[in-house]
């Protein structure tokens, strides 16, 4: 993987094919000698099941993030790369994933990383926290359970499971329901539903002041 710009688009490789990091860089950052960029922190946020990195909660978070002085990649699953609308089940997801943060420590990203995403992508952070060294995971809209399925096992678990501090912005109106606020776990409710895209300045106000408590 080749080092980085201020705006790279990394085809990244993983065992379950290649993923695409598109990487945003605060403004005046500079790879190094070895093609790394060296910053306070920066985030690995992943999309959703059926959605992509074009999310508007996504573009708020990536906004946010920068104007702090951190760096984001926002990552495509392979699935997402070949085209595919439907993923995999969770162990081929944390695999790539896994394998992706590795890549973009290794080869663009010197810094402490928060990991996340929306959705489907939040619960992937959660279940591999700490295979990754993640600082801290944002989950941005957490399903916590399917919408007319209570009989289906919760995802509660995983969020419990992260073993680092962890953020979840939830809509209020979520079906997917809202988890509770833990000790290590902030949960912020703003106006909304799962797709986050009523009040943009509301995830961006809980991630801004969150994101420097564990960077």
């Amino acid at each position: 993987m080749p080092g980085v710009s201020a705006a790279a688009v990394l085809d990244v490789p993983t065992p379950r094919g290649p993923a695409r990091a598109h990487l945003h860089l605060p403004a005046g950052a500079v790879p190094g000698t070895d093609g790394r960029v060296t910053l306070p922190g920066a985030l690995v946020l992943g999309h959703g099941a059926g959605g992509g990195i074009d999310a508007p909660d996504l573009r708020a978070v990536t906004a946010a993030a920068r104007a702090l002085g951190y760096g984001v990649a926002l990552v495509e699953q392979p699935y997402r790369v070949a085209g595919k609308r439907v993923g995999p089940r969770g162990p081929a997801l944390d695999e790539a994933w896994t394998a992706v943060v590795a890549q973009l420590r290794a080869h663009a990203l010197d810094a402490p990383l928060v990991t996340g995403g929306r959705s489907a992508g939040a619960r992937t952070a959660c279940r591999t926290a700490l295979a990754t060294g993640a600082a801290g995971v944002l989950c941005l809209a957490f399903p916590t359970r399917p919408p007319g399925r209570p009989d289906a096992p919760s995802r509660l678990p995983e969020l419990d499971g992260a073993g680092v501090p962890v953020l979840v912005v939830q809509g209020t109106t979520d079906p997917y329901g809202t988890p509770p606020a833990s000790a290590t776990r902030t949960v912020v409710a703003v106006p909304g539903d799962h797709s986050l895209k009523k009040d943009p300045r509301s995830v961006t106000a809980a991630v801004t002041a969150w994101l420097p408590t564990v960077l």
